[in-house]
């Protein structure tokens, strides 16, 4: 999947069934957060950036090479 530079935002990601599918399965509690919806706008980046203060960086990496390779 081409993630633009990690500037695709979570929206077209998330609208996706092959990249969502990514999410639930490696960082589920995100996949069902009730802020969802407000996220849409945000960039691969910027939730790359917000999650590495809460989510390992192993978790993280995993999450973007997985969709790279879509």
């Amino acid at each position: 999947m081409e993630l633009r530079g990690n500037q695709i935002t979570l929206g077209e990601l998330w609208d996706n069934p092959k990249s969502r599918a990514v999410f639930q399965k490696r960082i589920p509690m995100l996949a069902k957060h009730p802020l969802q919806g407000a996220a849409r706008t945000v960039t691969l980046e910027q939730l790359r950036d917000f999650l590495s203060g809460w989510v390992p960086g192993i978790m993280i990496n995993g999450v973007m090479q997985e969709l790279k390779r879509l």
